[in-house]
């Protein structure tokens, strides 16, 4: 006699054709789901009962400690689960959704057709192997890995799937050390079209993200009166309000835009709210004009793709304004938290991977330490040891206070002599 609760394998009765009650030749499982509430009847495809009672017992071991069980959880794909991640970012409007769309373009292409149950461990190995093999770099692979890693997350949460396979993440290049030198960015300048100019100089002063952080400016957000640039709160990545005051060259450069869009706007009639323009429409990508620029100032290298065709690559990008900007604040002596709430960095390890020394704030350092130590030093005499100090006796001997680096005894040395 079965106990309340165990469930039970079974075969399943039917009738053939001429009316003979038949067992069906596999056998089946009847449980109670406590978490849903539901029985739960499933055919497991087996022909021998003792196969069907020990996945029973799988069952019903795994409803007892709470984890996702039955045909439901196992017929989960892999579609379904990046379905859940891409949502996730919608819902949740990500400003990233764009990047995590290429990273599930090449997923899709190597796990489509799966259940989520054959996505092992093996299986993402070799799936990393053949990213490298491809070309791309560690980093991307991670964003590709990470997303993932998320995916199965939403699908644990919603109970899709029973487990998570483990996803190692591989080691990454160093952060960009990317900058932009003042004779660099004149050189750059020269060769950027008047619209896309102002862009530039504003990134390098204030180090706001281009694309959503200046691109996305408007008049409204100006106030010339009291001197400040606006972001509005919920229009940043991590959601916060931010203002930068107008230094002189940033007020220079918006009062130019200024006056560029007031001329346009009355030979066209009609009114641009968007600070950074092309002939009134807002500025959403300067990719082409950028790359020829960097060629033309030496900031670009060739590179040869793998059809053959030689194409020049910039070895510099609008995001290196960050880091330039918060290695501008660091060398002015900005106090940091200043300088954190400026550019938009709300913990000091995030600042810190941007305040990264160059060789010239290492040079300046290097000054300021030689100006602090060298006044101190005082000539020694030559011949001199490193034994100096008052001289004290005890039992006969002369003791004396040592002052080198690492004394062989705490406190006090034994001098030598010969009287």
């Amino acid at each position: 006699m079965r106990s309340r609760g165990t469930g039970r394998v079974f075969r399943r009765s039917y009738r053939a054709k001429d009316g003979t009650l038949l067992l069906a030749r596999t056998w089946s499982l009847e449980w109670y789901d406590r978490r849903r509430g539901v029985k739960v009847r499933e055919s497991t495809g087996l022909r021998r009962q003792s196969e069907a009672e020990a996945l029973l017992r799988k069952r019903l071991g795994d409803r007892d400690v709470g984890r996702p069980s039955g045909p439901q959880v196992e017929r989960t794909t892999f579609v379904e689960l990046l379905q859940l991640v891409e949502d996730d970012y919608i819902v949740n409007a990500r400003d990233s959704l764009v990047r995590l769309r290429q990273s599930l373009a090449h997923l899709r292409e190597h796990f489509t057709g799966l259940r989520a149950v054959e996505i092992t461990e093996e299986r993402l190995a070799v799936y990393t192997r053949t990213r490298i093999a491809e070309g791309a770099a560690n980093g991307t692979v991670n964003r590709e890995l990470a997303a993932l890693k998320r995916a199965f997350r939403l699908g644990e949460r919603l109970q899709r799937v029973a487990r998570r396979p483990y996803i190692a993440m591989l080691k990454e290049a160093s952060p960009r050390k990317g900058f932009f030198e003042p004779a660099e960015l004149e050189a750059l300048l020269v060769h950027l079209p008047e619209s896309v100019r102002a862009v530039v100089e504003v990134a390098y002063i204030t180090g706001w993200r281009v694309k959503s952080e200046i691109l996305t400016r408007q008049w409204k957000h100006i106030d010339f009166v009291n001197g400040w640039l606006r972001l509005e709160p919920g229009e940043t990545k991590n959601g916060d309000g931010r203002m930068f005051p107008l230094t002189p060259w940033l007020r220079s450069v918006l009062e130019r835009e200024r006056r560029r869009t007031e001329t346009l706007e009355r030979e066209t009639g009609q009114i641009i709210p968007w600070v950074f323009h092309r002939a009134g429409e807002g500025i959403r990508y300067f990719r082409r004009c950028w790359m020829a620029a960097c060629k033309a100032t030496g900031l670009a290298q060739p590179h040869r793709r793998k059809d053959g065709r030689l194409v020049w690559l910039p070895t510099r990008i609008p995001h290196d304004f960050r880091r330039t900007a918060v290695r501008n604040l660091e060398r002015a002596g900005v106090p940091r938290s200043a300088a954190m709430a400026m550019v938009g960095h709300k913990t000091e390890a995030i600042y810190r991977r941007y305040a990264i020394a160059d060789e010239r704030m290492l040079r300046e350092g290097a000054t300021r330490l030689a100006a602090f130590i060298e006044p101190s030093r005082r000539p020694r005499a030559k011949g001199s040891g490193p034994v100096s100090g008052p001289v004290a006796t005890l039992g006969g001997r002369k003791l004396v206070a040592w002052d080198g680096i690492e004394p062989p005894t705490r406190g006090f040395s034994v001098r030598c002599s010969t009287n």
